[in-house]
């Protein structure tokens, strides 16, 4: 008599093998559009400078991993805010217009362990698109090596990066604290 057959729980090839790297989350919708529109318009319109004018905003917040020193968090900052400088395109126009840094000080409790935060500016969704660069532009000549190089000095450094851009769409601010308009004061002429 035949021993009854016990179905398999799982097809074999479907289980990860372990030394397969983690699969990469599904882009996001921005990310798809990025990579649509790069598809649509080329790389070349897509990162030059007069691509969508207007400021761009570019945040990015530093998670550290275990272990990273004090002095390697200032390392790291320096290295960042010198991209103002180097970040260039090929004809040596800078691409970036300004890099602000700052650590984390906010009491609320929502910073998910993001120790380091910095805010880039620039003039146009294409200096940004340039400056990015991969994992959205990977074509050589129309990304900034300067950055690429930076991602590549920073990555075992950190636990988790967030970028978040935007478009500057709208500005709001409190009116000017500018000083009562100044009472002209006439001598008077002795007679």
């Amino acid at each position: 008599m035949a021993a009854p057959s016990v179905p398999a729980l799982a097809r074999p090839y479907s289980l990860p093998i372990a030394s397969s790297p983690p699969a990469l989350p599904a882009p996001d919708a921005a990310a798809v559009a990025a990579q649509q529109e790069l598809a649509q318009v080329g790389a070349a319109a897509f990162t030059a400078p007069g691509f969508r004018p207007g400021l761009v905003r570019h945040v990015v917040l530093f998670r550290f991993l275990r272990g990273v020193t004090p002095f390697q968090k200032a390392e790291i900052a320096r290295r960042f805010l010198e991209l103002a400088v180097d970040s260039r395109r090929p004809d040596g126009r800078s691409v970036v217009r300004s890099i602000e840094t700052g650590l984390q000080n906010g009491g609320e409790g929502q910073d998910d362990g993001y120790e380091m935060g910095f805010l880039v500016t620039f003039g146009s969704e294409g200096d940004r698109n340039y400056y990015v660069g991969r994992p959205v532009v990977t074509r050589p000549g129309f990304f900034d090596p300067a950055h690429d190089a930076f991602k590549t000095f920073v990555a075992p450094y950190l636990a988790g990066v967030l970028s978040f851009d935007y478009r500057v769409a709208a500005e709001s601010q409190p009116p000017s604290a500018s000083p009562p308009k100044s009472v002209k004061h006439h001598a008077r002429r002795r007679k």
